[in-house]
């Protein structure tokens, strides 16, 4: 090899190395800094995750994530609805599959089942068997055709933190009973937390669950 192609191949290599460190500096750190602190100063709830708190201050969430509110369950059994508090959706296709079957923030998705499959139908009418043996109380009977399509199936990403008006209505009764409240507070109290459509026409009405559970549990307490 001569020394203009050990040269040449020298300054190439020179090239690529300051362009690999220019280009690190700039999309690496410079970049991401900028875009931060961008985001920090214009969004910085945004920026943090969303955070949700409750009347103290504290962390309970994120008011982009859904979460379930359950007992633990006994050795060897999957946690059990807290029948005190409102449900969530189910996540990941009705959160009885085996891999994942609860909030598991490291996999969203749905079940991938086409509408007619005969798995996703069998979990349909259990999960509708349960939310109405779950949300009939002493003095209030849940029926079938008041348990809407949000309370049997999950949404896309599995996740969602939002119920649709009907099935908060239908949780109510339970609700209050479990609470020691009337149902005309717990009525109250999802009505001040019913959102409407987005700009007034993208979307539904929806509640988010977090957000009336907080809610809930400083209702109860006093």
């Amino acid at each position: 090899m001569s020394k203009n192609s050990v040269r040449r191949s020298a300054r190439l290599l020179g090239a690529g190395l300051r362009a690999l460190l220019v280009l690190t500096l700039v999309c690496g750190v410079l970049y991401p800094l900028t875009v931060t602190g961008v985001a920090q100063a214009l969004f910085p709830d945004r920026a943090d995750g969303s955070k949700a708190r409750d009347a103290e201050g504290r962390v309970v969430g994120s008011a982009l994530i859904g979460q379930r509110y359950d007992l633990p369950g006994k050795t060897g059994q999957e946690p059990r609805p807290d029948l005190r508090w409102f449900q969530p959706r189910p996540s990941m296709g009705l959160g009885t599959n085996t891999v994942n079957t609860r909030y598991d923030l490291l996999l969203s998705g749905a079940t991938n089942r086409s509408g007619d499959h005969p798995e996703l139908l069998a979990w349909v009418k259990a999960a509708k068997a349960a939310v109405v043996r779950e949300n009939s109380t002493a003095t209030y009977r849940a029926r079938p055709a008041d348990v809407p399509p949000d309370a049997v199936t999950s949404s896309g990403s599995g996740l969602d933190p939002h119920i649709s008006p009907a099935y908060a209505a239908l949780q109510v009764h339970r609700v209050a009973e479990r609470n020691g409240l009337t149902v005309r507070e717990v009525e109250g109290l999802v009505a001040r937390h019913t959102e409407g459509r987005t700009l007034g026409f993208l979307g539904e009405p929806r509640v988010h669950v977090l957000g009336l559970n907080t809610a809930l549990r400083d209702l109860a307490r006093n």
